[in-house]
This record gives C-alpha cells, structure tokens and sequence, in this order.
C-alpha cells in the first residue's frame, strides 16, 4: 500500500506534537509539508532532520499557510491535518473547505492520539479562548501544592520560535534562564512567573522527551502541571483538568476551537473575571457549562488588580500596553491594563495606532480591531524594538504595562511606567484548595 501524503496546518506548536506523537515513526504516512499561520517568521524554514527522525533524514519544510491550496496539489498530498487553536469554528470549516476543494482529506487528530501517559499524577490548567487567566490559575495551583510540602513541575505549551534543535528540551528554574534559552516577550510572560515562585518549567518541541525529563527532575516531582496555551487541549493525560471560561465573552466557549473540548472534558470551570463582567455574560458561561458539562464543578473567581503608581494614572493621558496574544487572535477588547485605567481614573486612552512603526504597523493591520490600546508583540528583537520605538513616540503622560512581565527589564522606556498586578480570587465554594485537596487525598501525596 502505498503511502499516504500528509501536510500539517499549524503555527508552530500543536502542529510539531501531532507529528511526533502520530507520524513522525508511521511508515504508512509521509509528511510532506507543514504549513504556518499566527506567528512570523516561521514559514520559510524547516522542521530539522534532528527532530523529525529516521523517516525524514532532510527534515520537513514550512510553508506560509496561505499556499496550501497550491500546495496540496503540487506535493500531491491525501491527507490535511488541521493543528493550531484558538479560532472559530467558521475558520475551521473554512479551512476544510479549502483542503476538500483541493482534493484532500481534513484530520482533526484528538485527544487518544496525541495524548502522553505520565508516571506522575498530572493536573492540566486550559481554556477556552486565548486570555481567558490560565496563567494566573496555574500560579494559585502550583502555590497551594507547593504549601502543602510537595513538590511541583510545571510543563508550557509550546512557543518554539527559534532554533528548534536547541529548543527540543528546554528547562526554566531561575531568571537567568530565560536570558539563555533568548526568551521571546511571550515565553517570559509565562516562564518567569512560574519561575519566581520557586518551581521549575519546562518547555520546547519534544513533549514527550521534556515529560521523561519533568519526570526526573533534579529537584524532584510529585506533580506535573500542565500549564495550557491558546485554548488548546492537554499534550499529555491527565488526572485532573480545570478550565478557565471568560464572561467578558460569552458564548465563546462553545464556538471557537478547541475550546469547547476543554469545556467538555473539564472536571473544574473556573468562570474568571466576575469583578469587572456583565451579569448577562456571566450567566451566559454558566448555561453553556451547565449545557455541556453538567457534572463541572463550577468555581465562580475574579481577577482584581493592583498598580505600583495610581498617581500615574488618575486624571492623566495613558499609554496601555498589554498582552499581545490576547489582543490578537484572542480578540480582547479589554485587558488588565484597560480596567486599571478606569478604575483609577485616566483622563484619556491614548490611541497608538498614528505612532507605530514596523511590526507593530503590520500587527495593526492584520487585526484591524485592537482598538485604543497597545500589544506587547516580541517574537523577535525586531518585534521589540518596534515596540520600544511606538511607546517612546506615543503622546501620552504615562505608561500602563498591563502584561505580566516588567517591560523595562527588557526594553528602555523614556516615559513613567506603572505595573498592573492580577491574581485569581475564588469566590465562596466550591474553590480550588478544597479540588486540590481531594486530588491529594486520591493520589495519596500527602507529605
């Protein structure tokens, strides 16, 4: 039989897992291409032999997404595999459209094929859209393990946008790692708060080689977190899934993909962000949990934050600047920095869009609906460069930095900044030490 021609539609993240759990040893297919979208930069190069295996001693190449048709039928592919996260389901079918008009097959590969096993318990933090507050989940998770004396290895999504053989294993457990792994704005975000807390991260482009290593951490592992990107479901099995649901937009959850997989295969909801969303969108989430997932326990948080200067802010002309990913293919009108903004008291948002340069200016243009606010894009130096430039040129008093990182550790702003801080608040019961607890008491981890 011959064999079956394959090309992966991805952006460098679920794209890399689904080969090397489902094809990278098959002898019955053969990748041919992989095709990129969402991050720059990443067409135009190759998965490296070093990663693909004995079965494709030139490794893979990597093609703009928007040459798939041509594609399909120039490398005369059967089968298309749809493999990155956070888009609508229009998109999704969209894309089917295109591969089936091409002549292809369209894959959705799930959770039996893709799925690691783990020889410790492991409990996964996603979502269900891109911004929804995995992060700080995640942080109140591994805190309250690690209070109760055990000792906890977290395990990120992929954001492997370098050099993929250096990055096949990478391991996080102070500061000046971040430095030598060349951190992208966006691996910090995630990274350096995980790391700050006393626990070690791992991530890269080998999943299941950086579970063996988690594993065996030099620090020891009674627990693997798994700490989910976009809203993209767990690489490895699971004993305990929680899912953050975001009220700010509701209906979401049971729209965009694969988000509502995670809804579904959720054993906790956490509805984040009550404080600052409408009674209506809260009630909208809780219906579709109820219309899906009705054995969900249900955990109701909010997200307050905190600012290091509130006198930069009230009656002046502000700059907010916030998490890039969330704004773009999340599609968040409002982040961190915006509430800090009207909860104390800014005169006015001003709207940097006439002062961008570079990347920035294209970033704009590619999500036309930003709005009156700033992305922290930096997936490489140029990225952040552009970014240092539009701040310094923007017209404003101060500087809202609403990501979860200190921009200035990493570029120069020449205008009085104020940090955004935001942890996730349980409110009443059911909460999470009382989720994790059972979890404990289950796997018998109890120092």
């Amino acid at each position: 039989m011959s064999k079956k021609r394959v090309i992966i539609i991805g952006a460098a993240g679920r794209d890399f897992h689904n080969f090397n759990t489902y094809f990278r040893t098959d002898s019955n297919f053969e990748v041919v291409a992989f095709t990129a979208a969402q991050i720059p930069d990443i067409d135009g190069r190759k998965y490296p032999k070093e990663l693909a295996g004995e079965l494709y001693p030139a490794g893979i190449p990597i093609f703009g997404e928007e040459e798939l048709p041509r594609l399909i039928i120039d490398l005369k592919a059967d089968i298309c595999v749809f493999s990155y996260s956070d888009v609508t389901y229009n998109k999704v079918m969209g894309m089917s459209a295109i591969v089936n008009a091409a002549g292809a097959d369209f894959m959705l590969l799930g959770p039996n094929k893709t799925m690691i096993p783990s020889n410790k318990p492991v409990i996964a933090v996603v979502a269900t859209r891109t911004g929804c507050g995995k992060s700080q989940t995640s942080r109140k998770v591994v805190e309250y393990l690690m209070k109760k004396g055990l000792k906890v290895v977290a395990v990120r999504h992929p954001m492997p946008y370098g050099d993929l053989v250096a990055q096949k294993v990478q391991r996080f457990a102070e500061v000046a790692d971040l430095e030598k792994h060349k951190c992208t704005v966006e691996e910090m975000e995630e990274y350096e708060p995980h790391v700050v807390r006393g626990n070690v991260i791992y991530a890269g482009v080998d999943y299941e080689a950086i579970l063996r290593a988690a594993e065996q951490d030099p620090k020891g592992c009674d627990v693997i977190l798994w700490d989910g990107g976009n809203n993209d479901f767990p690489f490895y099995k699971t004993d305990l899934v929680v899912t953050v649901a975001d009220p700010h937009r509701p209906g979401h959850e049971l729209s965009y993909y694969p988000g509502e997989v995670n809804l579904r295969i959720a054993d906790v909801v956490v509805i984040n962000k009550m404080d600052s969303a409408s009674p209506e969108g809260i009630q909208t989430v809780r219906e579709s949990i109820a219309k899906v997932n009705p054995n969900a326990i249900v955990i109701d948080g909010a997200s307050p934050i905190r600012v290091d200067n509130p006198a930069l802010i009230k009656g002046k002309r502000v700059l907010v600047v916030e998490d890039g990913p969330t704004l773009t293919h999340g599609e968040m009108k409002i982040g961190a920095g915006i509430v800090a903004a009207k909860k104390y008291g800014a005169a006015e948002l001003v709207d940097p869009r006439p002062y961008t340069v570079g990347r920035l200016s294209e970033t704009f243009r590619i999500y036309p609906n930003i709005g009156t606010l700033l992305p922290a894009m930096g997936y490489g130096e140029q990225q952040l460069k552009d970014l240092e430039t539009t701040i310094n040129n923007t017209d404003c008093d101060a500087v809202i930095i609403g990501t979860p990182i200190d921009l200035n550790r990493i570029i120069k702003i020449t205008k009085p900044t104020t940090r955004v801080y935001y942890d996730l608040m349980e409110i009443g019961d059911p909460n999470l030490d009382q989720v994790l607890d059972e979890f404990i008491a289950k796997h018998k981890l109890a120092k």
